[in-house]
């Protein structure tokens, strides 16, 4: 799921170098969204430094003078997706009810941003294989996300502690829901939304967990 940012990516030993002029990092700047682009349409395995290069105007060596290596782009890549997404969170993140609706407005926002949700769909899926260095970004960033999805619920629905795998349990649902929504949608934008879908399985959930809250017969 492509939503704000829940831990730091793995970065390689040796991350990319601080270009001095406004000229390179600029030129920084044009080789991280080239290689945002290729990265989603084909995935790590496929793309290719030398079409990336090509693509920017500059030799393989040109990029990797930035970059260092192809996984050492590819992370800076999704911290880039990363910085973009804390910059819509704001400040501080919201909590209970008020993150859940969060997770509504950000697959209402990824409808908007499609390069983005494609480069999460093909990477993440992608980053199970043997020795993808995008793996252990997404298992951290799942491990941050279902936490932060557990404690909203167990907020939001005031669950007690015996009941608090119920939580885990709802959080790995809406977390699945989302993300499957948004393999549906790049497939068929037409045919899907995904923050209608979203909401709906949020509430249901909601309910389920907290009848005497959230469900149809609950005060207000």
């Amino acid at each position: 799921m492509s939503n704000q940012s829940v831990s730091r990516p793995a970065r390689s030993p040796a991350g990319p170098r601080t270009p001095r002029s406004p000229e390179a990092r600029q030129r920084q700047q044009d080789i991280l969204a080239i290689a945002m682009d290729t990265f989603a349409a084909r995935g790590y395995n496929n793309a290719s430094l030398a079409e990336i290069a090509d693509r920017v105007g500059l030799t393989q060596a040109g990029v990797l003078h930035y970059f260092r290596s192809k996984a050492t782009l590819l992370t800076s890549v999704l911290e880039l997706r990363d910085q973009r997404d804390i910059e819509q969170l704001g400040p501080d993140r919201p909590q209970g009810l008020d993150f859940l609706r969060h997770l509504v407005n950000t697959a209402l926002r990824n409808a908007e941003r499609e390069g983005i949700v494609r480069l999460y769909a093909v990477l993440s899926a992608e980053s199970v294989t043997d020795d993808h260095p995008a793996q252990e970004y997404f298992r951290d960033r799942y491990d941050g996300l279902r936490a932060f999805v557990a404690d909203a619920l167990r907020e939001a629905c005031e669950l007690p502690a015996d009941r608090a795998e119920s939580a885990d349990n709802a959080a790995n649902a809406i977390i699945a829901v989302m993300d499957g929504l948004q393999v549906q949608w790049l497939l068929a934008p037409q045919s899907v939304d995904m923050a209608a879908s979203t909401d709906l399985v949020v509430t249901s959930l909601l309910a389920t967990l907290a009848p005497e809250r959230f469900g149809p017969n609950a005060a207000g």
